[in-house]
Protein backbone atom coordinates (compact mmCIF):
# COMPACT_ATOMS: atom_id res chain seq x y z
CA UNK A 1 0.00 0.00 0.00
CA UNK A 2 0.57 3.79 -0.60
CA UNK A 3 0.77 5.73 2.14
CA UNK A 4 -0.52 9.26 2.62
CA UNK A 5 2.28 10.35 4.61
CA UNK A 6 5.07 9.67 1.09
CA UNK A 7 5.98 12.74 -0.65
CA UNK A 8 7.21 10.71 -3.69
CA UNK A 9 6.17 11.39 -6.88
CA UNK A 10 4.40 8.23 -7.41
CA UNK A 11 2.46 8.69 -3.68
CA UNK A 12 1.39 12.25 -5.42
CA UNK A 13 -0.10 10.58 -8.10
CA UNK A 14 -1.67 7.61 -6.58
CA UNK A 15 -3.79 10.15 -4.03
CA UNK A 16 -4.49 12.45 -6.26
CA UNK A 17 -5.54 10.59 -9.26
CA UNK A 18 -9.01 9.13 -10.25
CA UNK A 19 -8.88 5.31 -9.01
CA UNK A 20 -12.52 4.66 -9.56
CA UNK A 21 -12.05 5.85 -13.26
CA UNK A 22 -8.23 3.95 -13.73
CA UNK A 23 -10.83 0.38 -11.85
CA UNK A 24 -13.11 0.89 -15.07
CA UNK A 25 -10.64 1.75 -17.61
CA UNK A 26 -9.26 -1.85 -16.43
CA UNK A 27 -12.30 -3.90 -16.64
CA UNK A 28 -13.24 -2.32 -20.22
CA UNK A 29 -9.78 -3.02 -21.19
CA UNK A 30 -10.04 -7.13 -19.85
CA UNK A 31 -13.56 -6.79 -21.63
CA UNK A 32 -11.76 -6.10 -24.99
CA UNK A 33 -9.66 -9.42 -24.30
CA UNK A 34 -11.91 -11.64 -23.46
CA UNK A 35 -14.31 -10.22 -26.68
CA UNK A 36 -11.34 -10.45 -28.78
CA UNK A 37 -10.64 -13.93 -27.90
CA UNK A 38 -14.36 -14.97 -28.70
CA UNK A 39 -14.94 -12.46 -31.50
CA UNK A 40 -11.30 -12.76 -33.60
CA UNK A 41 -10.38 -16.74 -33.93
CA UNK A 42 -12.69 -17.15 -37.24
CA UNK A 43 -11.49 -14.02 -39.04
CA UNK A 44 -7.64 -15.16 -38.66
CA UNK A 45 -8.43 -18.38 -40.04
CA UNK A 46 -10.06 -17.06 -42.90
CA UNK A 47 -7.26 -15.19 -43.90
CA UNK A 48 -5.10 -18.17 -43.53
CA UNK A 49 -3.40 -16.81 -40.25
CA UNK A 50 -2.94 -18.11 -36.86
CA UNK A 51 -6.07 -18.56 -34.73
CA UNK A 52 -5.09 -16.04 -31.90
CA UNK A 53 -3.03 -13.91 -34.08
CA UNK A 54 -5.49 -11.00 -33.62
CA UNK A 55 -5.43 -11.74 -30.12
CA UNK A 56 -1.86 -11.69 -29.43
CA UNK A 57 -1.45 -8.64 -31.63
CA UNK A 58 -4.65 -7.14 -29.66
CA UNK A 59 -2.45 -7.83 -26.25
CA UNK A 60 0.62 -6.46 -28.11
CA UNK A 61 -1.07 -3.12 -28.72
CA UNK A 62 -2.35 -2.87 -25.09
CA UNK A 63 0.52 -2.96 -23.52
CA UNK A 64 1.98 0.47 -25.17
CA UNK A 65 -1.55 1.90 -24.64
CA UNK A 66 -1.35 1.41 -20.55
CA UNK A 67 2.39 2.66 -20.44
CA UNK A 68 0.97 5.90 -22.74
CA UNK A 69 -2.11 6.53 -20.42
CA UNK A 70 -0.42 6.08 -17.47
CA UNK A 71 2.83 8.56 -18.65
CA UNK A 72 0.55 10.93 -19.49
CA UNK A 73 -1.56 10.85 -16.39
CA UNK A 74 1.65 12.24 -15.00
CA UNK A 75 1.81 15.36 -16.82
CA UNK A 76 1.19 18.53 -15.30
CA UNK A 77 -1.46 20.86 -16.94
CA UNK A 78 1.39 23.18 -18.97
CA UNK A 79 3.42 19.72 -20.40
CA UNK A 80 -0.32 18.41 -21.64
CA UNK A 81 -0.29 21.58 -23.69
CA UNK A 82 3.00 21.74 -25.03
CA UNK A 83 2.94 18.01 -25.68
CA UNK A 84 -0.75 18.14 -28.11
CA UNK A 85 0.65 20.89 -30.18
CA UNK A 86 3.56 18.68 -31.34
CA UNK A 87 1.32 15.88 -31.52
CA UNK A 88 -1.63 18.06 -33.15
CA UNK A 89 0.71 19.44 -35.44
CA UNK A 90 3.03 16.13 -36.25
CA UNK A 91 -0.16 14.00 -36.37
CA UNK A 92 -1.78 16.15 -39.02
CA UNK A 93 0.51 17.04 -41.22
CA UNK A 94 0.64 12.69 -42.07
CA UNK A 95 -2.61 12.77 -42.05
CA UNK A 96 -2.33 15.30 -44.86
CA UNK A 97 0.33 13.11 -46.16
CA UNK A 98 -1.89 10.12 -46.59
CA UNK A 99 -3.82 12.37 -49.48
CA UNK A 100 -0.67 11.38 -51.57
CA UNK A 101 1.27 8.37 -49.62
CA UNK A 102 -1.63 6.46 -48.48
CA UNK A 103 -2.70 3.35 -49.76
CA UNK A 104 -6.47 3.58 -51.04
CA UNK A 105 -8.72 1.03 -48.99
CA UNK A 106 -12.43 1.20 -49.37
CA UNK A 107 -12.39 4.77 -52.01
CA UNK A 108 -10.28 6.32 -48.86
CA UNK A 109 -6.39 7.25 -48.23
CA UNK A 110 -6.57 7.34 -44.11
CA UNK A 111 -2.93 4.92 -43.66
CA UNK A 112 0.26 5.52 -43.65
CA UNK A 113 3.55 3.54 -43.32
CA UNK A 114 6.12 4.28 -40.89
CA UNK A 115 8.93 2.47 -40.13
CA UNK A 116 6.96 -0.60 -41.59
CA UNK A 117 3.78 -0.14 -39.13
CA UNK A 118 0.51 0.70 -40.36
CA UNK A 119 -0.34 3.95 -38.60
CA UNK A 120 -3.97 5.89 -39.17
CA UNK A 121 -2.83 9.37 -38.29
CA UNK A 122 -6.40 11.30 -37.66
CA UNK A 123 -6.56 9.02 -34.69
CA UNK A 124 -3.99 11.14 -32.77
CA UNK A 125 -5.03 14.16 -34.02
CA UNK A 126 -8.56 14.02 -32.34
CA UNK A 127 -7.24 14.25 -28.64
CA UNK A 128 -4.70 16.47 -29.44
CA UNK A 129 -7.25 19.37 -31.18
CA UNK A 130 -9.55 18.66 -27.97
CA UNK A 131 -6.71 20.05 -26.15
CA UNK A 132 -5.70 23.02 -27.73
CA UNK A 133 -8.86 24.64 -28.95
CA UNK A 134 -9.97 23.79 -24.76
CA UNK A 135 -7.18 26.09 -24.30
CA UNK A 136 -8.10 28.40 -26.53
CA UNK A 137 -11.48 28.55 -25.18
CA UNK A 138 -10.17 28.92 -21.90
CA UNK A 139 -8.10 32.00 -22.77
CA UNK A 140 -11.32 33.61 -24.54
CA UNK A 141 -13.44 33.16 -20.99
CA UNK A 142 -9.93 34.69 -19.30
CA UNK A 143 -9.35 37.53 -21.89
CA UNK A 144 -12.37 38.93 -24.02
CA UNK A 145 -9.85 40.61 -26.32
CA UNK A 146 -8.00 37.79 -27.32
CA UNK A 147 -9.52 36.29 -30.67
CA UNK A 148 -9.36 32.59 -29.15
CA UNK A 149 -12.71 31.73 -31.14
CA UNK A 150 -11.59 32.69 -34.48
CA UNK A 151 -7.93 30.63 -34.42
CA UNK A 152 -9.66 27.12 -32.77
CA UNK A 153 -12.99 27.79 -35.28
CA UNK A 154 -9.68 28.05 -37.81
CA UNK A 155 -8.40 24.91 -36.64
CA UNK A 156 -11.50 23.11 -37.18
CA UNK A 157 -11.43 24.02 -40.44
CA UNK A 158 -8.14 23.12 -41.21
CA UNK A 159 -8.53 19.39 -39.64
CA UNK A 160 -12.34 19.29 -41.34
CA UNK A 161 -11.00 20.08 -44.42
CA UNK A 162 -8.03 17.35 -44.17
CA UNK A 163 -10.33 14.76 -42.94
CA UNK A 164 -12.95 15.18 -46.06
CA UNK A 165 -10.52 15.31 -48.68
CA UNK A 166 -9.05 11.29 -47.50
CA UNK A 167 -12.67 11.33 -46.73
CA UNK A 168 -13.52 10.71 -43.10
CA UNK A 169 -16.70 11.79 -42.41
CA UNK A 170 -17.18 9.85 -39.37
CA UNK A 171 -14.13 11.80 -37.86
CA UNK A 172 -15.03 14.69 -39.00
CA UNK A 173 -18.51 14.34 -37.68
CA UNK A 174 -17.43 13.16 -33.96
CA UNK A 175 -14.43 16.26 -34.05
CA UNK A 176 -16.89 18.51 -35.09
CA UNK A 177 -19.52 17.46 -32.33
CA UNK A 178 -17.29 17.44 -29.61
CA UNK A 179 -16.21 20.99 -30.99
CA UNK A 180 -19.58 22.58 -31.12
CA UNK A 181 -20.08 21.37 -27.50
CA UNK A 182 -17.30 23.37 -25.86
CA UNK A 183 -18.12 26.56 -27.86
CA UNK A 184 -21.50 26.24 -26.42
CA UNK A 185 -19.81 25.44 -23.00
CA UNK A 186 -18.18 29.32 -23.95
CA UNK A 187 -21.43 30.76 -24.28
CA UNK A 188 -21.77 31.46 -28.11
CA UNK A 189 -24.13 33.50 -29.74
CA UNK A 190 -26.92 32.39 -31.06
CA UNK A 191 -25.91 33.52 -34.64
CA UNK A 192 -23.13 31.16 -34.16
CA UNK A 193 -25.49 27.93 -33.70
CA UNK A 194 -27.52 28.84 -36.78
CA UNK A 195 -23.83 29.43 -38.45
CA UNK A 196 -22.63 25.97 -37.64
CA UNK A 197 -25.81 24.13 -38.03
CA UNK A 198 -25.96 25.92 -41.61
CA UNK A 199 -22.47 24.71 -42.32
CA UNK A 200 -23.51 21.17 -41.07
CA UNK A 201 -26.42 21.43 -43.18
CA UNK A 202 -24.57 22.19 -46.71
CA UNK A 203 -21.73 19.64 -46.26
CA UNK A 204 -23.66 16.79 -45.38
CA UNK A 205 -25.48 17.49 -48.55
CA UNK A 206 -22.68 18.10 -50.71
CA UNK A 207 -21.15 14.75 -49.44
CA UNK A 208 -24.39 12.82 -50.22
CA UNK A 209 -24.60 14.65 -53.60
CA UNK A 210 -21.10 14.02 -54.53
CA UNK A 211 -19.70 11.30 -52.52
CA UNK A 212 -21.11 7.65 -53.90
CA UNK A 213 -20.69 5.78 -50.96
CA UNK A 214 -21.90 8.06 -48.38
CA UNK A 215 -24.87 8.49 -50.39
CA UNK A 216 -25.28 4.91 -50.62
CA UNK A 217 -25.04 4.34 -47.14
CA UNK A 218 -27.73 6.53 -46.20
CA UNK A 219 -29.86 4.87 -48.89
CA UNK A 220 -29.92 1.60 -46.98
CA UNK A 221 -30.26 3.42 -43.79
CA UNK A 222 -33.17 4.84 -44.66
CA UNK A 223 -34.35 2.14 -47.67
CA UNK A 224 -32.46 -1.67 -46.64
CA UNK A 225 -34.38 -2.85 -49.90
CA UNK A 226 -32.10 -0.28 -52.09
CA UNK A 227 -28.49 -2.14 -51.23
CA UNK A 228 -26.50 -4.60 -49.42
CA UNK A 229 -27.25 -4.42 -45.59
CA UNK A 230 -25.62 -8.06 -44.39
CA UNK A 231 -23.12 -6.79 -42.15
CA UNK A 232 -25.86 -4.51 -40.32
CA UNK A 233 -28.79 -7.40 -40.57
CA UNK A 234 -26.11 -10.06 -38.95
CA UNK A 235 -25.06 -7.79 -36.31
CA UNK A 236 -28.94 -6.39 -35.13
CA UNK A 237 -29.69 -10.67 -35.43
CA UNK A 238 -26.89 -11.33 -33.12
CA UNK A 239 -28.73 -9.71 -30.03
CA UNK A 240 -31.87 -11.46 -31.42
CA UNK A 241 -29.73 -14.85 -31.01
CA UNK A 242 -28.26 -13.96 -27.47
CA UNK A 243 -30.90 -13.18 -25.92
CA UNK A 244 -30.79 -11.99 -22.34
CA UNK A 245 -27.68 -14.40 -21.26
CA UNK A 246 -26.14 -15.44 -24.34
CA UNK A 247 -25.61 -18.74 -25.97
CA UNK A 248 -22.25 -18.83 -24.09
CA UNK A 249 -18.36 -18.58 -25.04
CA UNK A 250 -17.24 -19.88 -28.52
CA UNK A 251 -21.08 -20.84 -29.18
CA UNK A 252 -21.39 -17.77 -31.51
CA UNK A 253 -22.32 -17.76 -35.05
CA UNK A 254 -22.27 -14.22 -36.07
CA UNK A 255 -18.50 -13.66 -36.28
CA UNK A 256 -18.11 -16.91 -38.69
CA UNK A 257 -19.47 -14.37 -41.63
CA UNK A 258 -19.09 -10.76 -40.07
CA UNK A 259 -15.24 -9.35 -41.75
CA UNK A 260 -15.23 -7.30 -39.27
CA UNK A 261 -16.53 -8.97 -36.25
CA UNK A 262 -12.86 -8.53 -34.19
CA UNK A 263 -13.36 -4.66 -34.92
CA UNK A 264 -16.28 -2.52 -35.91
CA UNK A 265 -18.96 -5.34 -35.08
CA UNK A 266 -17.16 -6.73 -31.81
CA UNK A 267 -20.07 -5.57 -29.92
CA UNK A 268 -22.49 -8.08 -31.70
CA UNK A 269 -20.34 -10.84 -30.94
CA UNK A 270 -20.09 -10.06 -27.40
CA UNK A 271 -23.74 -9.55 -27.44
CA UNK A 272 -24.44 -13.39 -29.21
CA UNK A 273 -21.94 -14.93 -26.91
CA UNK A 274 -22.58 -13.23 -23.88
CA UNK A 275 -25.86 -11.88 -23.72
CA UNK A 276 -27.40 -8.48 -23.62
CA UNK A 277 -26.74 -7.97 -19.43
CA UNK A 278 -23.36 -8.15 -20.22
CA UNK A 279 -23.62 -5.63 -22.88
CA UNK A 280 -25.32 -3.69 -20.68
CA UNK A 281 -22.98 -3.81 -18.85
CA UNK A 282 -20.49 -2.69 -21.06
CA UNK A 283 -22.28 0.41 -21.61
CA UNK A 284 -22.52 1.59 -17.86
CA UNK A 285 -18.86 1.58 -17.85
CA UNK A 286 -18.51 3.82 -20.48
CA UNK A 287 -21.73 5.80 -19.14
CA UNK A 288 -19.93 5.89 -15.77
CA UNK A 289 -16.30 6.90 -17.12
CA UNK A 290 -17.89 9.44 -19.37
CA UNK A 291 -19.87 10.70 -16.55
CA UNK A 292 -17.42 10.48 -13.80
CA UNK A 293 -15.25 12.77 -15.99
CA UNK A 294 -17.71 15.46 -16.68
CA UNK A 295 -18.70 15.70 -12.58
CA UNK A 296 -14.47 16.12 -12.02
CA UNK A 297 -14.69 18.56 -15.26
CA UNK A 298 -17.72 20.45 -13.07
CA UNK A 299 -16.00 20.64 -9.74
CA UNK A 300 -12.69 22.35 -11.69
CA UNK A 301 -11.77 25.80 -11.08
CA UNK A 302 -9.12 25.71 -14.03
CA UNK A 303 -11.27 26.87 -17.66
CA UNK A 304 -8.61 24.96 -19.23
CA UNK A 305 -8.97 21.55 -16.91
CA UNK A 306 -12.67 22.13 -17.19
CA UNK A 307 -12.71 22.03 -21.11
CA UNK A 308 -10.41 19.97 -21.76
CA UNK A 309 -11.69 17.30 -19.45
CA UNK A 310 -15.58 17.97 -20.39
CA UNK A 311 -14.18 17.80 -24.41
CA UNK A 312 -11.67 14.18 -23.83
CA UNK A 313 -15.15 12.51 -22.06
CA UNK A 314 -17.30 13.69 -24.59
CA UNK A 315 -14.92 12.28 -27.56
CA UNK A 316 -14.49 9.04 -25.70
CA UNK A 317 -18.38 8.42 -25.22
CA UNK A 318 -19.36 9.73 -28.49
CA UNK A 319 -16.85 7.07 -30.01
CA UNK A 320 -18.82 4.43 -28.09
CA UNK A 321 -22.11 5.54 -29.00
CA UNK A 322 -21.40 5.50 -32.61
CA UNK A 323 -19.61 2.20 -32.50
CA UNK A 324 -22.77 0.71 -30.32
CA UNK A 325 -25.67 2.47 -32.67
CA UNK A 326 -24.23 1.35 -35.69
CA UNK A 327 -24.41 -2.45 -34.45
CA UNK A 328 -27.87 -2.22 -33.13
CA UNK A 329 -28.50 -0.51 -36.33
CA UNK A 330 -29.92 2.98 -34.88
CA UNK A 331 -27.75 5.39 -37.38
CA UNK A 332 -25.88 4.93 -40.86
CA UNK A 333 -22.97 1.89 -40.80
CA UNK A 334 -19.85 3.60 -40.27
CA UNK A 335 -16.34 2.26 -39.23
CA UNK A 336 -15.27 3.34 -36.21
CA UNK A 337 -13.94 1.26 -33.31
CA UNK A 338 -15.10 0.28 -29.42
CA UNK A 339 -13.16 2.07 -27.36
CA UNK A 340 -10.32 0.10 -25.48
CA UNK A 341 -12.41 -3.27 -27.01
CA UNK A 342 -12.42 -2.83 -30.66
CA UNK A 343 -8.86 -4.49 -32.54
CA UNK A 344 -7.03 -1.49 -33.87
CA UNK A 345 -3.44 -0.28 -32.86
CA UNK A 346 -3.78 3.39 -34.01
CA UNK A 347 -6.93 3.77 -32.05
CA UNK A 348 -5.93 2.36 -28.98
CA UNK A 349 -2.84 4.10 -28.17
CA UNK A 350 -4.75 7.27 -29.21
CA UNK A 351 -7.79 6.60 -26.98
CA UNK A 352 -4.76 5.75 -24.38
CA UNK A 353 -2.89 9.40 -24.67
CA UNK A 354 -6.74 11.25 -24.98
CA UNK A 355 -7.82 9.52 -21.21
CA UNK A 356 -4.16 9.80 -19.81
CA UNK A 357 -4.30 13.69 -20.03
CA UNK A 358 -7.77 13.45 -18.86
CA UNK A 359 -7.05 11.65 -15.52
CA UNK A 360 -3.96 14.19 -15.42
CA UNK A 361 -6.16 17.33 -15.75
CA UNK A 362 -8.88 15.73 -13.57
CA UNK A 363 -6.42 14.59 -10.52
CA UNK A 364 -7.19 16.95 -7.10
CA UNK A 365 -5.46 19.72 -7.30
CA UNK A 366 -4.99 21.54 -3.61
CA UNK A 367 -4.27 25.04 -3.85
CA UNK A 368 -2.16 24.82 -1.03
CA UNK A 369 -0.30 22.11 1.57
CA UNK A 370 0.75 22.83 4.76
CA UNK A 371 4.13 19.68 5.27
CA UNK A 372 5.66 19.77 8.75
CA UNK A 373 9.87 19.93 7.07
CA UNK A 374 12.05 17.69 8.32
CA UNK A 375 14.40 20.46 9.94
CA UNK A 376 13.16 22.27 12.96
CA UNK A 377 9.71 21.24 12.57
CA UNK A 378 8.81 24.49 10.80
CA UNK A 379 5.55 24.59 8.69
CA UNK A 380 6.06 25.54 5.17
CA UNK A 381 3.07 26.42 2.68
CA UNK A 382 3.82 24.64 -1.10
CA UNK A 383 1.97 25.45 -3.73
CA UNK A 384 0.14 22.43 -5.28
Amino acid sequence: MVSRAERTWFADWWWTVDRLLLFALGALMLAGIIFSLAASPPVANRLGLDPFYFVNRHIMYLVPAIAVLLGVSFLSPRAIRRVALVVFVVSLALTAATLHFGAEVKGARRWIVLAGVNIQPSEFVKPAFVILVSWLFAESSRKSDVPANSFAIALLAAVVAVLVLQPDFGQTLLITLVFCALFFMTGMRFVWVVVLSGLGAVGGFVAYSTIPHVARRIKRFLDPASGDTFQVDAAVESFVKGGWFGRGPGEGTVKRILPDSHADFVFAVAAEEFGIVVCLAVVALFAFIVLRALRRAQRSEDPFARFAVTGLALLFGTQAAINMAVNLALIPAKGMTLPFISYGGSSMISLAYGIGMLLALSREQPRAEMLVASAGGALVERPA
